[in-house]
C-alpha cells in the first residue's frame, strides 16, 4: 500500500512528470500497479514498453479517474466552496491562485489559514474507496527498494527534517516514521535511541538504516497502532497518506502516542499508485490535498489548528512537495 516508493531505475525514468505532458498519458483499468502507459495506451501489458513505463508507476493526481463518479457532494466543489469560501479574502485569493497554478510562493501556505471548518466530519465512505480493493499485503508483497519521488523532493523533505526535527541523540526522543520502507528520508546520520519503522513489507523495513526497530502492520485493516499514549516526540509520513481508507482513526492514533507538543508531519507530491489512492485523492488537486490532511488533523482531535507548507524545490520543473504539520495540545 504505502510504502513503495518507486525510484527511477533508467535515466528516462527520471523524467519528472511535471515536464512530461499529464495529455499524454492515460491509465488503463485493469493494468497492473497503476501503472502509467504512453498514450495510447496498450491493451494489456507490453514489455516491450520503455522502463520508465513499467519502472515507475505513478501517475499525475490531475488525471480523473474513469471508474466511477466519485465524491459525491464533497469532492472538489465541497473544498472549493466550503471550506475555501469560509476562508478570510486574502486567504481566499491565494487559494484560487493556488488551484491554477499550484506554483504561486506562499499559496499553499494560507491554505489552511482561517478555516471554518463544518461541525460534522465532511467525508462519506465512498470517498475512501480505491480502484484496486484487493489487499494492500498482495500489492506490496514483493520488497521495492526504490523512491517515490525525485531527488530533488528528496532532498527538500530530508532539509525540512533537518530544521524541526530534535537535535540528533537527544536523550529520550522517539520517533515514528509511518508508512515507511527502506528509507525514511531522514538527514544523513540523524540518530535517536529510538525510531520506529511502520511499513507492510518487512523486507524493506529491515533494509532502512536509519530505524531501531519496526512493525509491520497493515493500518487499512487495523489502524490501532501499537504503542502507549504519549510515546513520540515526532510521527512522519511521506508521500502516503493517499494511501490511507482510515485516515481518521489513523490521525486519532496518532495523536494518542505523541506526547503533549509533539510533531506530526504529513507530506506529499503529486503522485501516487493510482489503483490504491483513495478516490478523493485522485479526484482533486494540490490545494485540495492540503485541505483534506488538514481536515483529517482537525476532526481527529487533540492537535493544534493545522498548518501547511510548500517545500517545492524547483516549481514546475521537477516533483513538488507540501507538508500539513500540527502538534499535539499541550492540554
Amino acid at each position: 500500500m504505502w510504502q513503495g516508493k518507486d525510484k527511477k531505475q533508467t535515466k528516462m525514468a527520471h523524467r519528472p512528470l511535471g515536464i512530461i505532458k499529464v495529455q499524454q498519458h492515460r491509465v488503463v483499468p485493469g493494468l497492473a500497479e497503476g501503472i502509467i502507459y504512453p498514450y495510447p495506451a496498450p491493451a494489456a501489458i507490453n514489455t516491450s514498453l520503455p522502463p520508465f513505463s513499467r519502472s515507475r508507476p505513478l501517475v499525475s493526481v490531475y488525471m480523473r479517474p474513469p471508474r466511477r463518479v466519485v465524491l459525491g457532494v464533497v469532492g472538489v466543489s465541497f473544498f472549493l466552496s466550503h471550506f475555501m469560501n469560509m476562508s478570510s479574502a486574502s486567504n481566499l485569493g491565494a487559494a484560487k491562485s493556488f488551484i491554477a497554478s499550484a506554483r504561486q510562493t506562499g499559496a499553499v501556505d494560507k491554505v489552511l489559514e482561517n478555516v471554518e471548518w463544518p461541525e460534522q466530519y465532511p467525508f462519506k465512505e465512498e470517498d475512501f474507496q480505491r480502484f484496486d480493493e484487493s489487499a494492500d499485503t498482495l500489492f506490496y508483497e514483493s520488497p521495492r527498494f526504490v523512491t517515490h519521488i525525485d531527488d530533488p523532493a528528496i532532498a527538500a523533505i530530508t532539509k525540512y527534517y533537518s530544521e524541526v526535527f530534535p537535535p540528533s541523540n537527544t536523550p529520550g526522543v522517539a520517533l515514528l516514521d509511518m508508512c515507511s520502507s527502506w528509507v525514511s528520508h531522514y538527514p544523513k546520520g540523524y540518530k535517536q535511541s529510538r525510531i520506529v519503522g511502520m511499513g507492510l513489507n518487512e523486507e524493506e523495513l529491515k533494509r532502512n538504516p536509519v530505524l531501531t526497530e519496526y512493525v509491520v502492520q497493515d493500518l487499512n485493516v487495523d489502524p490501532k497502532l501499537p504503542f502507549e499514549d504519549n510515546t513520540f516526540d515526532v510521527i512522519t509520513n511521506v508521500v502516503s497518506v493517499d494511501y490511507l481508507t482510515k485516515p481518521l482513526d489513523v490521525f486519532k492514533e496518532m495523536s494518542r502516542i505523541l506526547k503533549p507538543g509533539g510533531l506530526a508531519i504529513i507530506s506529499f507530491s503529486n503522485r501516487c499508485f493510482w489503483t490504491k489512492a483513495i478516490s478523493i485523492w485522485t479526484s482533486t488537486g494540490d490545494s485540495d490535498h492540503v485541505m483534506i490532511v488538514g481536515a483529517y488533523f482537525h476532526y481527529a482531535r487533540g492537535f493544534e489548528p493545522p498548518k501547511a507548507v510548500d517545500i517545492s524545490p524547483n516549481p514546475g520543473r521537477t516533483d513538488p512537495m507540501y507538508v500539513v504539520y500540527s502538534r499535539k495540545s499541550a492540554a
